[in-house]
């Protein structure tokens, strides 16, 4: 996906495949899903560790009729706004139906496809994906956490992350640019 280091070679002895795709995390996901052959799909950022329960608590979900859905969110750091943090995404995600790729998504591989997978935009790809699967059902919104890792926040600052989302989501939903938010975002991460 555009990686130059040595990830490739350092996870070929961990990994049953290999799957290499153009840069972009909605490409890479989308790449994953089309060669995966499970019934249901889940998608995991990197700095996100599932509960010992997850695999149990999506199939409860899928079996009793979910088509899609996501875990509660724990961020882990010193600052104590990060609880805060997360019991909002939580609470906004329950309340709207759209969630974070931090609150590892889940979704039947039929209910992707005819979504037509993540939305190939550089910024706001989970977001996207939600909307459209919010069409065919809300979804299971799982109590169990996932723990995603705070150190974007703690690094750029707390307060100033939560801003800077804030007006990226809200420019989104107003309609704005993804590439230009994409920009935005970079140049605000950079500048910390």
């Amino acid at each position: 996906g555009g990686s130059r280091d040595a990830t490739r070679a350092l996870a070929v002895p961990l990994a049953d495949r290999i799957l290499e795709s153009a840069r972009g995390r909605a490409r890479q996901m989308n790449a994953g899903a089309g060669s995966a052959h499970g019934e249901v799909l889940l998608f995991l950022h990197a700095d996100t560790i599932l509960p010992a329960s997850a695999d149990g608590a999506i199939a409860r979900a899928a079996a009793s009729g979910a088509r899609w859905g996501r875990f509660d969110v724990r961020i882990t750091g010193d600052s104590r706004l990060l609880a805060v943090v997360a019991a909002s995404m939580n609470a906004r995600s329950r309340l709207t139906g759209i969630a974070t790729g931090d609150q590892a998504i889940f979704v039947r591989a039929d209910e992707l496809r005819v979504a037509g997978g993540f939305p190939e935009i550089p910024l706001m790809e989970d977001v996207a994906l939600c909307k459209r699967l919010k069409r065919a059902s809300r979804p299971a919104c799982l109590r169990e956490r996932v723990e995603t890792s705070g150190r974007r926040w703690q690094r750029h600052g707390t307060l100033r992350t939560i801003l800077l989302m804030w007006r990226l989501r809200m420019a989104y939903a107003l309609g704005a640019d993804p590439v230009r938010l994409a920009r935005r975002y970079d140049v605000e991460r950079t500048s910390a």
